[in-house]
């Protein structure tokens, strides 16, 4: 039977109080929960400013992810959700830098708002711990 661990990072005050785990590790995959672009106090960072937005919350699903043992190259999917279309060249910057080396399937949609105000964008993700590239 697979373990089920909840993932964490140590020191995200903000997260202290949440109703849902931030990340969940069954086996060899990961599921990161919808992460958004706060500081390990909570503070918005990047505010009007989806793609530094976007770049925090790839740094946080990094972080999540790390606890679990994976890396950013072990993502196979991520889904984004974005308050406003125009912002999506920047966000698409972002995730372009963030998988340098292995894309994930991705899907990007339109919300017109998210759970805490200023926030621009929204990214969940799924991780499979020492996947490998075909070519």
């Amino acid at each position: 039977m697979a373990i089920r661990k909840s993932l964490r990072p140590p020191g995200w005050k903000w997260a202290d109080n949440l109703s849902h785990d931030l990340g969940v590790q069954v086996g060899d995959t990961i599921w990161v929960s919808g992460m958004i672009a706060f500081d390990p106090d909570g503070n918005l960072v990047g505010e009007g400013d989806a793609g530094a937005q976007a770049d925090k919350v790839f740094s946080n699903i990094a972080e999540i992810l790390a606890v679990g043992g994976a890396t950013l190259n072990d993502v196979v999917k991520i889904t984004a959700w974005l308050t406003d279309f125009s912002n999506y060249p920047s966000y698409n910057e972002a995730r372009t830098a963030a998988f340098p080396d292995r894309l994930p399937a991705s899907a990007t949609v339109h919300s017109p708002q998210l759970v805490f105000p200023g926030l621009l964008v929204e990214i969940e993700a799924v991780a499979v711990l020492d996947s490998d590239v075909a070519h």
